[in-house]
């Protein structure tokens, strides 16, 4: 039996862990693939106060070091369901794990969105990828299409620029909305390309059972055109994972938790945190300040 049981281990989910072990509760941390969530896929952030610069990934690091540091018990595993009895919750995994909490915190955050075309799901890591950290060395001196135009694609597009030999920018708005810093930084590279206004319409795919991308099909201005290209990096949004919460938890349209009070659901006990929840502003400074709000409302029921 946990004091507090914590599904998800990125920014939100480890800060409350910290939280909550200050404040003298046993904490569990459930993550279903990476410590650290999204921000491991950013090679430099440059907006975490106290920090220039820090990679993703040593950010991640630092942070589950202090709260395993300070007594956090942690494990991967997928959460599939969660369950409240009369004093406590028992979530459980796909792996076959059961775990008890007095109060339990959602801190899923959110995962990639996709453009919903023919095709798209069996291209995804064959050709379709959503991290340059991960997967642009496989591009190296190729030619690549970038849809999105907000922050995560010019993110990315400043390492992929600095590999590939062209980088071509597919953006829906009539503008781009990343912040003018990274887009300074991006557009100074000439073997950059840029296109607002799109709509990308299909994968242009060879092979029949081995299919691999050789192009994207978008409309421009009324026209449909066609680019020829080694592969796709989707920067196009995230959905939060919250279907297996919408009992125990009011969704709003989008999916997203609505909480009351920053983090208190509808059901006693149940606390949400970081990007899972209804909020403006999805950032890691956010998702840290959502995470302290969540354990100390989970160390305040504890209390009585």
């Amino acid at each position: 039996m946990y004091d507090i049981v914590i599904i998800g281990g990125g920014p939100a989910g480890l800060t409350a862990a910290i939280y909550g072990l200050r404040n003298g509760k046993s904490v569990f941390v459930i993550e279903k693939s990476v410590f650290g969530g999204q921000i491991v896929n950013s090679p430099k952030v440059e907006n975490i106060p106290g920090f220039d610069s820090i990679s993703g990934d040593d950010f991640a690091d630092r942070m589950l070091e202090q709260a395993m540091g300070q007594g956090a018990e942690v494990t991967l595993e997928e959460v599939i369901s969660v369950e409240k009895g009369t004093e406590s919750f028992t979530v459980k995994t796909a792996e076959g794990g059961s775990y008890e909490g007095r109060t339990v915190v959602i801190a899923t955050g959110t995962t990639h969105r996709t453009l919903g075309l023919e095709g798209e799901e069996e291209l995804i890591g064959n050709g379709i990828s959503f991290c340059a950290v991960c997967d642009g060395d496989f591009y190296r001196d190729r030619t690549v299409v970038m849809v999105g135009g907000g922050n995560s694609a010019f993110v990315e597009g400043n390492l992929l620029a600095d590999i590939v030999s062209k980088l071509i920018i597919l953006q829906d708005m009539p503008v781009f909305t990343a912040d003018k810093k990274l887009q300074d930084q991006l557009l100074a590279h000439s073997n950059v390309e840029t296109h607002v206004g799109t709509k990308v319409l299909g994968y242009i795919t060879e092979g029949e059972t081995d299919k691999k991308i050789v192009g994207v099909r978008y409309e421009e201005a009324g026209e449909i055109r066609e680019v020829s290209c080694d592969g796709v990096f989707l920067a196009v949004g995230l959905v939060p994972e919250n279907k297996i919460f919408s009992e125990m938890a009011d969704l709003n349209d989008y999916g997203y938790i609505d909480a009351v009070n920053i983090a208190e659901t509808k059901t006693p006990g149940l606390f949400v945190a970081g990007d899972c929840r209804s909020k403006t502003l999805r950032q890691v400074a956010t998702a840290c300040s959502d995470g302290a709000y969540a354990a100390m409302a989970a160390c305040a029921y504890l209390a009585g």
